[in-house]
């Protein structure tokens, strides 16, 4: 029997320090797997496990405890932007290659405090503005019969992954101060992106959306140039008419992008047929 003044020997944790195998074993889960096992019940939950598995095995060995236990933290629900899921990786293993089980609950609430701040960067910046400016450029280029427009939007998406690559060791070395050094800069930075983002869109509108009427209506012998009297009013005013509809068709309920495209394509050929919209 066992006496029952003996204490339980505690778990001593060995600090695992992580090696460049170790990033580039992450890096490649997180740019190929990292979405595979997406769901609405625990979303990224999953994808974070994988990504990191192999290393969680070497700090806390295998058909333990302490890594089941883990692992269940890691698989709970789990929400952020996929350009930036790294650095909370980073973050997070930094921790626990010092802290190992210890960090359970330090780990959970990192985890759950960073990914809304980064997944509104994230967004902001790789979801609206790079797609905006860079797609614009090569959009552009493309319909004047340029090619170097496609290796500039490859050129960006490369960029992307770079960065992608790059932040997770970075991350890892800086630890935990580095939530405290972003801090202050999120708010700022998302802002920013979000006003660059809305002014690269107010742009395209003006530029890409080449739409005016054509139908000039006879009143005796007097021609009235409908689209020279709305330019007297506000320059472009067709093209934003056309960007709001389509922004309210969105919101309507049941409507997707893809009826929202069916739409404006068979309006666009009856307005066009009729002899009331042109090609500017």
């Amino acid at each position: 029997m066992t006496n029952s003044n003996e204490k339980a020997t505690p778990v001593v944790h060995k600090p695992y320090e992580l090696t460049k195998k170790d990033f580039n074993q992450i890096n490649r889960r997180s740019l190929l797997t990292f979405q595979l096992g997406w769901n609405y019940e625990r979303m990224q939950g999953s994808g974070y496990l994988y990504t990191i598995l192999p290393q969680l095995r070497k700090m806390y060995g295998d058909d333990t405890p302490e890594l089941k236990e883990m692992m269940k933290t890691h698989a709970q629900f789990f929400n952020t932007s996929n350009f930036f899921n790294t650095t909370i990786t980073g973050i997070d293993l930094a921790i626990e290659s010092k802290e190992g089980y210890q960090s359970k609950d330090s780990v959970a609430g990192l985890k759950t405090g960073l990914m809304g701040p980064f997944a509104a960067v994230g967004d902001s910046i790789f979801g609206s503005l790079v797609p905006t400016i860079f797609g614009a450029l090569a959009a552009n280029m493309a319909v004047n019969g340029n090619p170097i427009g496609a290796f500039i939007w490859l050129f960006a998406q490369i960029l992307i992954m770079v960065f992608r690559w790059k932040q997770l060791e970075y991350a890892y070395k800086e630890g935990i101060s580095l939530v405290t050094t972003m801090q202050h800069r999120l708010e700022a930075l998302t802002n920013a992106a979000t006003m660059l983002g809305v002014f690269m869109v107010g742009a395209l509108v003006a530029t890409m959306v080449r739409v005016k009427f054509v139908w000039a209506p006879k009143i005796g012998d007097l021609t009235i140039n409908v689209q020279n009297n709305i330019d007297m009013i506000l320059p472009r005013l067709v093209p934003l008419l056309i960007v709001l509809g389509v922004y309210w068709l969105l919101g309507r309920k049941n409507m997707n992008s893809t009826r929202a495209i069916f739409i404006v394509l068979i309006v666009s050929v009856i307005l066009s047929a009729l002899g009331v919209l042109g090609k500017m």
